[in-house]
This record gives C-alpha cells, sequence and structure tokens, in this order.
C-alpha cells in the first residue's frame, strides 16, 4: 500500500526526467571511462591472463585438467575462449578483448535488468537512471577484480531476482523472459556452484509465499544447470576425476581462519544487517518491498557461501557487496519518493543508509585508485619490471615461485615466453605442504614437490622469479625433496631484486635429462 503523500514523478515533470536520464548517462559515461582507461592501461589481471593461457592451450589441442592443472568448472575456460576467437577473427591480442567483453556482458545484463524494472512502477519508469545506477555499481564495487567469476555471477542473476520479485508481487513473467533469464541465471551458478545455494534459499522463500516451484524460471535454472553437469561429466571427465579431488586436498592451504574472515567481512555484514533493518521497516507500506527482499536474501545466502569458501579474497564477497549496496540504493530512492523528507522518523534510516553507501563508495574508490595511478606510468607494475627483464635477458622459459599467480600471468601472455610449470602459482604446493602437517598420505596421492622439480628440471626455465615475500620457502623445500632440483637450482645465479622479489637467470650449464633426474628423485627418500 503506497503512502497517500507518496511523491510520483508523472507526465508534467518530463523534462526534469530528461535531464535526470542526462545526468546518469553522463555519471555512467565517466565511470565506465575512467574503469577503461584502468584497466585497458594495466596489466590484465592474474586470475583472467591465466585462463586466456588455459584456454588457447585448450584450444589448441591439450587436454584440460591433464595437461595444464586448474580446479575451477570448465565454464569459465569456454567463455575465456571467446575473447581469443574474437581476437583472432579481428587479428587483435585478445587480452585487448577480454576485458571490453566481459563488460560489455556485465552492461548487458545491467540493461537488460533495467528493461524488466519499469514493470514495477514510477520508481523504475525511466530505464536510463536505472540502468545507469545499476551498471555504475557494477564497475566501481569490482574495481581491479572487475571480470572475475563472481562479478559474472551477480551481474548475471540479476534479472533473475528481478522476475523473482515479481513473482512474489503476483506478477507472472512472461515465458520467454523466465526462461532466458532462468538459463543466464543457471550458467552464472554454473561459474560457481555452490551458488546453487541460492536458488534453494529463493525458492524457500517462495514456497512461504505460496509459490509452486514449478514455475518456468526455476526450472529453467535448474534444468541449465543439470544440463550443464552432464555435459561436464561427458566432456571433461578429468574434472571430477582430479581436479576435484586435488581442490578438495589442497586447496584449504588458502583459508584463513573464521575471526580473520569475520574481521575482513565486518562491515559487509554491518551493511546487510543495515539493509535487512531497512526492510523490514519498509516490509508493510514500501512497493518494492520483495524486491528488496529477494536482494537480500541474496546478499545474506553469499555471503555464507564467502564462509563457506574461507578466503579473504575480496572478489569471493563481491556478490553481496554488489547487492547490498543496490538494495540501500533502492531503498533510499523508493523512500525518498513515497515520504516527505522531512519527515523525523524518516531522517534516521536516510542518514544510515547514505553513510553506508558513501563508505562502500570510498573503499571501491580506494580499491580503484592504485590501478588508476598504475595506468598513468604503467611501467612502474612489478609486471611491467619482470616483462623487461625477461624480454633484456631473450628467455624462452619462465617460471616464478609464488603463490601471487600475476608474477607469472599476465608475464607469460605478454611476453610469449613458454611457462615451466603444469600449474599456475605454488598455490598447491603450499596447500601439500598444509596438508601434510596432518595427512601425509597426501603426498603419495599429490606429489606436487616431485611435479613442481620435475616441472622445473623438464622446462629449464631462462629466468625463475622467488618472492621473498612469502613465509614459504619453496627453494628450500623443492631442494631438500629432491636432489636433481637442488643440483639444477645450483646453476642459477641472481640477477636483480625489487618489489620483494629477487631474479635469478640461469648459468651457461645445459638442461639435465627429465628422465634421468626424475629416476634420481624416485631413488631418493621424500622428505616432509
Amino acid at each position: 500500500m503506497s503512502h497517500p503523500q507518496a511523491r510520483v514523478f508523472s507526465p508534467a515533470s518530463s523534462a526534469h526526467r530528461a535531464a535526470i536520464g542526462a545526468a546518469s548517462i553522463l555519471l555512467l559515461t565517466v565511470v565506465l571511462g575512467v574503469v577503461m582507461f584502468a584497466v585497458m592501461r594495466t596489466p590484465l589481471k592474474d586470475d583472467i591472463a591465466w585462463l586466456l593461457y588455459v584456454a588457447r592451450r585448450w584450444m589448441a589441442g591439450r587436454a584440460l585438467y591433464v595437461d595444464v592443472v586448474e580446479v575451477n568448472p570448465p565454464l569459465i575456460v569456454w567463455i575465456s575462449a571467446i575473447p581469443i576467437e574474437i581476437g583472432n577473427w579481428l587479428t587483435i591480442d585478445p587480452q585487448q578483448i577480454a576485458m571490453p567483453f566481459f563488460i560489455a556482458a556485465v552492461m548487458g545484463c545491467a540493461w537488460w535488468s533495467a528493461a524488466l524494472l519499469r514493470a514495477r512502477g514510477s520508481l523504475f519508469a525511466d530505464r536510463l537512471p536505472v540502468f545507469a545506477a545499476i551498471g555504475s555499481v557494477l564497475l566501481v564495487v569490482p574495481a581491479a577484480d572487475l571480470g572475475q567469476r563472481e562479478h559474472l555471477l551477480v551481474a548475471a542473476m540479476l534479472p533473475y531476482l528481478v522476475l523473482f520479485a515479481g513473482s512474489l508481487d503476483g506478477r507472472v513473467p512472461r515465458l520467454s523472459s523466465g526462461i532466458v533469464a532462468g538459463v543466464l541465471a543457471g550458467l552464472g551458478c554454473a561459474l560457481k556452484p555452490r551458488y546453487a545455494g541460492v536458488f534453494v534459499v529463493l525458492e524457500g522463500v517462495a514456497l512461504i509465499w505460496g509459490l509452486r516451484p514449478w514455475r518456468a524460471m526455476p526450472i529453467a535454472a535448474a534444468a541449465t544447470m543439470a544440463a550443464y553437469g552432464l555435459v561436464v561429466a561427458v566432456t571433461c571427465p578429468a574434472y571430477l576425476a582430479r581436479a576435484v579431488p586435488l581442490a578438495l586436498a589442497l586447496y584449504g592451504g588458502t583459508d584463513v581462519t573464521f575471526l580473520q574472515l569475520l574481521q575482513d567481512s565486518a562491515f559487509l555484514i554491518l551493511g546487510e544487517c543495515v539493509a535487512i533493518g531497512l526492510w523490514w521497516r519498509a516490509r508493510l507500506d514500501l512497493p518494492e518491498r520483495n524486491l528488496l527482499l529477494a536482494l537480500v536474501v541474496f546478499a545474506a545466502t553469499s555471503t555464507v557461501i564467502c564462509f563457506v569458501d574461507g578466503k579473504d579474497w575480496f572478489y569471493h564477497r563481491l556478490p553481496a557487496t554488489i547487492v547490498t549496496v543496490l538494495v540501500l540504493l533502492c531503498w533510499a530512492i523508493s523512500t525518498w519518493l513515497h515520504r516527505h523528507s522531512d519527515h523525523r522518523s524518516f531522517r534516521l534510516p536516510m542518514a544510515i543508509a547514505g553513510v553506508v553507501v558513501m563508505v562502500f563508495g570510498v573503499a571501491a574508490f580506494q580499491r580503484l585508485q592504485p590501478q588508476v595511478a598504475l595506468a598513468v606510468e604503467p611501467e612502474f607494475t612489478t609486471v611491467e619490471k619482470l616483462e623487461k627483464i625477461v624480454r633484456d635477458q631473450h628467455a624462452r622459459t619462465y617460471i616464478a615461485f609464488s603463490e601471487w599467480i600475476a608474477l607469472g600471468f599476465p608475464v607469460v601472455n605478454n611476453t610469449g615466453v613458454a611457462w615451466a610449470s603444469r600449474f599456475d602459482s605454488m598455490w598447491a604446493l603450499k596447500g601439500e605442504l598444509w596438508r601434510a602437517r596432518f595427512d601425509p598420505s597426501t603426498s603419495k596421492e599429490f606429489p606436487i614437490r616431485r611435479w613442481v622439480a620435475h616441472d622445473f628440471i623438464a622446462g629449464c626455465p631462462d629466468i625463475a622469479v622467488v618472492d621473498t615475500r612469502e613465509g614459504t620457502n619453496y627453494i628450500a623445500v623443492l631442494s631438500a625433496s629432491d636432489p636433481s632440483f637442488a643440483r639444477v637450482w645450483s646453476r642459477y645465479n641472481e640477477i636483480a631484486a625489487f618489489d620483494g622479489l629477487t631474479v635469478y637467470r640461469r648459468g651457461k650449464a645445459g638442461c639435465i635429462d627429465p628422465w634421468v633426474a626424475t629416476q634420481a628423485a624416485r631413488a631418493t627418500p621424500t622428505i616432509r
């Protein structure tokens, strides 16, 4: 039931609406320009660069999860192949295509969400301001993590959430829109299958509202996820046989404690609590209450999934953060339109919502600012420095002993040097060392030290980078575990040190036979 003194836009205010639309698009254009400048002038995000590398090797005939180790489900690799194909067709470096491609996909979801929201009435009657608001949030909040799986996932699920909220209002979505939104949301969830939990919780809400589960939209989403699972089982059996057991056994080595994760997520949880409180306050009279409910449920469930993941990486919190900001913006604008701003009971909640949104915005710009600064002077980035060394040394092969993927990718992508490892970084080695402390048998099933040492000897890298900022001394661990590695490593000499890294160059002594080295390693007891 709307407030009797509600403010709504009338046809007489068309000039004001046009002005708001123009200002909104100007804002979005500025945001898009800054973000594009930052992402195109700085090194490609490490995870995205690695996935492009994996996709290229897969397209060249290498077997996923066999010839190259990756623990993410294959959909993101298949998606990463699209900018490669576009780049090949246009004869442009795929790295120049990847970020515009992902931004275009996210903006497409924002535009369709804005179009679907028009059915909800006056607040969303003007598509341009709504599109600008959603698009700006989707561009600014991720900052340097734009294009991550979680970013694509939340954009893909927004149309589903809009139509789901309409269903709670009693609106039956068009069959075609419901099916497309369901398929899109299912594909988004397939990027990170744990987000199937979001559908379960949403359908629980739907049951409470008296909706039957065999609606077209959830059926389309469930069918898409089931079909994807079948395709993976048939075309990528190595994912289930190799990648999943490897991830279950070793990926916990990058986990943080619950208290650390709680501390890192404290403001997000506070923002969600504010959003839930505002929804509860508006649940009886605000027309957008069910839209707010759908968004709040998604944000809260996403946060639970983030805690289940156990990682303190910001992009794991992206879905919850983006949707929480959208909830606060939606509530504030809707409340302002339907109540007098001088109403005393309105002032404090509006002030709280404004402060929370402002803090989220400041945090987003703080994450984006270093990337913009580096875009002005890209030669000062660690990646650029490494690429210069690789080129100056005429290196043909390269490896980095670090958990930080960026030391390998996009360095490999940009220089064309061969990567001397089946892993993207030393995360698996760190995971083996972590797991061996309480389950020594893991090293028999996943002998990561032996694999890394063998790859190093076989790859015979011209340049090796050691990250001295990490607590694990990978060189000492591998040398103690494999005498052949220690013998080969003795041929490397330090040539540079910067940004907490030490760069080594292989001496003139040639490489050794990896088969002989492997036999020697197997004959030597493994030190744990």
